[in-house]
């Protein structure tokens, strides 16, 4: 338990770097630290042991990374990772970058070797080669990485490293700080660097742009929005759905794009490309204007990018609006590409909409198509979800979800059908939230990004739905969530495979070797997933019935307590109306 004073008293009136870090966290309002120790970050661990601050300890590097990561998304301020050198900072790559590659802001503070020692391998020092240094793991995908070299230079970096990973585009930073710099001293007269506002004016659409844009979209006969996941302000997801209601727009998403406007919204058609829906794809290859927000047009949303099923640009005119200049252009050709904050950008298009256009335009016959796509969409997920077959289908398990869990439940998902059949069939209420590993699509994510979610935000239910790989890829997180008393439910779609996996390739090879859990009789196995969460100390469930989940589900809601439900699935693919290149590499087809 942290005690509530950060004061330390010194006779040579000077504080360490470790305790200097500590108070200039504390000034930037870090409520959570997500680590592991080591022998390179106690100093720092001390220092926190007399801060407000409060530090979450896990069991695996990785389990905290996601954990970080997951509060960051819940709570909208960034997520801080304590990690140790060499096999430790390694450890929580794989979570570093999953929230690099969708946008997290995430501090990640490793301790390294001393600095004197640099170069001579001592140990767990990760340099095996000249010039190299543990920092060059993380350079391909964190925003920066700064290595400390003076004591005088760690309150600095400490500064640069919130601003950036919270600035622009958000993103995963590095702090290296080499041991021997937590327990050098500054004065005790020091004062943490103010971290200074960021965007404190968004960058809007610049003179004229907004008309422009206003201008195509009233003119084109097929217009469409499409989101990825960048619109998160309340004013920015006001403006979004005034422009589409005045023109009757559709909007189609990408996968972290579902949520930002509600599923039942009369002009939302769902997810594009070789998980969305034939309609939108079809809808989405024949727009004649694209208003592309905050998307980097992915492959798993651009059906590889080839054109006969998903995007043509051109025909087809694409306005994109993206806070990342990098991003435009990138994947297709703009005739409109601006670097913008999108959530201003819809601000400033919904007013010169209104100008223009201060009737609209109203489309009755596309709301009905909408509308009756969608309807058999949600029909079709619950008939195929009201079966009585066992395992159970995955239709049947997101179906007892959808009716037991509160509308404002939050859904942390893993990767398989439990992220593709929620984005795709489940038809997720206004109130709730869906949280996913998006640009990296981890395996493992679910688990642990589900304690920093209900971290974040303690009064909401908080369900990580994931695959039995996924719940055997980051078990840690169980031990996480008692310790710290964390109500988090964890629904185990359990086929005894890695089942996306595994019927890829009995699609394409005819078996599935190597994907799927058996024993040496070739028996199909998996752990008792509840007997080890019981062992843990939390609930355990072992679902031996169709009925008989739903009332799990309902017994751990209402406990509110660390729960896990072990619900035996079907192995069968999820349906991929688009299509996925990776096929056509498999049977020898090759673009060039």
């Amino acid at each position: 338990m942290n005690v509530a004073s950060s004061s330390v008293e010194r006779p040579n009136a000077r504080i360490t770097g470790a305790e200097a870090l500590v108070m200039q966290l504390e000034a930037y309002g870090v409520e959570y630290v997500f680590g592991l120790c080591g022998h390179t970050n106690i100093a720092v661990l001390d220092a926190l042991s007399r801060s407000k601050i409060e530090f979450v300890i896990n069991r695996h590097e990785q389990t905290a990374a996601h954990a970080a990561d997951g509060y960051a998304r819940a709570s909208g301020k960034p997520g801080v990772l304590l990690t140790h050198v060499g096999p430790g900072m390694i450890n929580a790559a794989t979570g570093v970058y999953t929230a690099a590659l969708d946008s997290v802001p995430l501090i990640a503070i490793a301790g390294d070797v001393p600095s004197y020692y640099y170069g001579r391998h001592p140990h767990q020092e990760i340099n095996l080669h000249n010039n190299a240094s543990q920092a060059d793991v993380y350079r391909p995908f964190v925003k920066r990485a700064w290595n400390v070299e003076r004591v005088e230079d760690l309150p600095r970096f400490t500064e640069r490293a919130f601003w950036t990973a919270t600035s622009g585009r958000p993103g995963a930073v590095l702090l290296n700080v080499p041991m021997d710099m937590f327990s050098r001293e500054l004065p005790l007269t020091y004062q943490s660097p103010p971290l200074r506002p960021i965007n404190p004016s968004a960058p809007g659409l610049g003179l004229g742009v907004a008309e422009s844009i206003a201008a195509m979209l009233i003119g084109a006969k097929r217009p469409l929005i499409y989101l990825g996941g960048g619109i998160k302000t309340p004013r920015g997801l006001v403006a979004l759905k005034a422009i589409a209601e005045h023109l009757d727009i559709p909007i189609a998403h990408s996968l972290m794009g579902k949520g930002a406007v509600e599923d039942d919204h009369p002009l939302v058609l769902g997810m594009t490309g070789f998980w969305g829906s034939k309609f939108t794809n079809d809808y989405a290859k024949d727009a004649d204007v694209v208003l592309a927000l905050a998307t980097r047009f992915a492959e798993t949303d651009s059906s590889s990018w080839m054109p006969e099923y998903t995007w043509q640009f051109p025909p087809s005119r694409l306005i994109q609006v993206d806070i990342d200049p990098d991003e435009i252009g990138r994947n297709y050709p703009v005739e409109i590409g601006v670097v913008a904050d999108v959530n201003e950008a819809v601000v400033e298009i919904s007013k010169s909409l209104l100008q223009l256009s201060p009737v609209g335009r109203s489309r009755p016959e596309l709301r009905e198509e909408i509308a009756a796509m969608r309807s058999a969409l949600w029909a079709r997920t619950k008939e195929k979800g009201s079966s009585d077959q066992f395992p159970l289908r995955p239709e049947r398990i997101l179906q007892d979800l959808l009716e037991t869990l509160p509308s404002d439940a939050i859904l942390v998902t893993d990767v398989g059908w439990n992220k593709n059949g929620v984005a795709q069939g489940y038809q997720l209420p206004a109130q709730g939230k869906f949280i996913t590993p998006g640009g990296a699509s981890t395996m493992g994510f679910g688990p642990a990004a589900a304690i920093g979610v209900q971290i974040a935000l303690p009064n909401r239910v908080v369900v990580a739905l994931i695959g039995d790989g996924g719940m055997s890829a980051q078990l840690p997180a169980v031990p996480t969530a008692v310790e710290q008393g964390l109500p988090v439910v964890w629904v185990v779609m359990n086929n005894r495979a890695h089942g996306t996996i595994a019927d890829l390739e009995h699609s394409n090879y005819g078996h599935s070797f190597g994907t799927v859990f058996e024993d040496r009789s070739g028996a199909p196995y998996s752990p008792d997933f509840a007997a080890y969460a019981r062992a843990c100390g939390a609930d355990g469930y072992s679902v031996t019935s169709p009925e008989e989940f739903k009332i799990a589900l309902a017994k751990a809601l209402g406990q509110r307590r660390p729960a896990l439900l072990d619900v035996p699935m079907v192995n069968e693919p999820v349906p991929t109306p688009g299509h996925w290149n990776i096929n056509d590499i498999y049977q020898g087809r090759f673009i060039v």
